[in-house]
């Protein structure tokens, strides 16, 4: 099978488009469209489902997308290799991190990092914590931070770093005079939190749950998919939240929201830097990963 064709198939189904996987690739959509025909009629099978103006894999497409991501981080690991064996680092690394990571955290060590290899490009895609260890699980990613310690096996999780969820309030709240509240009070409040397969949502839970209470003892009102929308949230009224302190701290600073801490209460987690066991690192992978030790010393080894 054709490199180039599995990377633009590959293309296509990540961005559920044949317009714009064109644009992602510097190419026209009857270009595009032309090198899935021409891996479909190669295979025999229809990979695309084709949907108006999007498109979706097929089974058989779900299947060779697998294959095609292995296929295509082997490439990249294959030239990077040349190019170390060369003397240089160039090539492309592709790193996952969960919203508070992905957002508060990556792109500043990321381009800290370009800065000294001014030849690589760096692709980092966010979601939640167990979406992204999926990704470095089925090879999509080289490596990743999240929130939470993923579950498979087979995968390797490092601490990196600590995190605390403080409360979080509008401006004009009647706490916004004060430092710490109670549990009590705050379970009286109505109260926006991040989705379920979160980070911050397992810690919330866990922290909860050993103090003897849970998220059916407060007034949820909403639930939202990033950290981002529940600021807003806070900030419009709809609720107080707790979120992330690293997440929150230029709105604190700024006045926009006030952050307090919860009484006899600390609700921490960590950060964990998450690898496959059995995948073999690239050279970018390697440098970059030996780039995180210089930035956390005593966190990651």
């Amino acid at each position: 099978m054709d490199l180039r064709r599995l990377e633009i198939f590959a293309k296509v189904a990540e961005l559920g488009s044949f317009s714009r996987a064109a644009q992602a690739s510097s190419l026209t959509q009857p270009t595009v469209s032309e090198h899935v025909r021409a891996l479909e009629d190669e295979l025999g099978v229809q990979l695309l489902d084709r949907l108006g103006r999007g498109a979706s894999t097929t089974r058989a497409g779900q299947l060779l997308l697998g294959y095609a991501q292995r296929m295509l981080a082997l490439s990249r690991e294959a030239r990077q290799a040349i190019d170390q064996f060369q003397g240089r680092l160039s090539g492309e690394l592709i790193v996952g991190g969960s919203t508070i990571p992905g957002e508060y955290v990556l792109p500043a060590v990321i381009g800290q990092f370009k800065a000294k290899q001014a030849d690589i490009s760096i692709v980092l895609l966010i979601g939640d914590s167990r979406q992204v260890s999926d990704w470095v699980d089925d090879g999509r990613v080289e490596l990743a931070i999240v929130g939470a310690r993923p579950a498979q096996r087979t995968l390797e999780a490092r601490e990196l770093m600590e995190d605390e969820l403080v409360v979080v309030v509008p401006a004009e709240h009647g706490w916004a005079k004060r430092d710490t509240v109670t549990l009590a009070e705050v379970q009286r409040e109505p109260m926006v939190v991040r989705e379920r397969g979160s980070g911050s949502r397992e810690a919330l839970e866990r922290a909860l749950d050993e103090a003897g209470t849970g998220l059916a003892d407060f007034r949820v009102v909403g639930e939202m998919g990033s950290t981002q929308a529940i600021k807003q949230a806070v900030r419009a009224g709809l609720g107080i939240s707790l979120i992330s302190a690293r997440a929150v701290g230029d709105e604190c600073r700024a006045g926009y929201v006030v952050c307090l801490k919860i009484e006899r209460l600390a609700v921490r987690r960590a950060f964990y830097l998450i690898t496959h066991r059995e995948r073999t690192r690239s050279p970018l992978g390697l440098a970059f990963l030996s780039f995180l030790e210089s930035q956390f010393p005593g966190r990651v080894s």
